[in-house]
């Protein structure tokens, strides 16, 4: 499963190193597609692919952490 999602870090984790993070604990590959990130808040189109269920433990371990976290829409005509 390959999800894009939007990560919206605030004030209290736009420092932490999360998508790093994310790596080492799941077994998914992640691919940052675009960033904007400031000193009180960051956003980030995430890649994140890997089997079904890690991708979905993947996302909630990130709500957990206090990211909100956005699915992308997929373009019809991409696919």
């Amino acid at each position: 499963m390959k999800l894009r999602v939007y990560l919206t870090f605030d004030e209290a984790t736009v420092r932490e190193p999360i998508i790093w993070k994310l790596a080492k604990e799941f077994d998914v590959v992640t691919n940052i597609r675009t960033a904007e990130v400031k000193d009180h808040m960051g956003l980030v189109g995430l890649e994140i692919d890997g089997d079904d269920a890690v991708v979905e433990a993947a996302t909630q371990w990130l709500s957990d952490q206090g990211v909100t976290v956005a699915p992308i829409e997929q373009d019809v005509i991409e696919g």
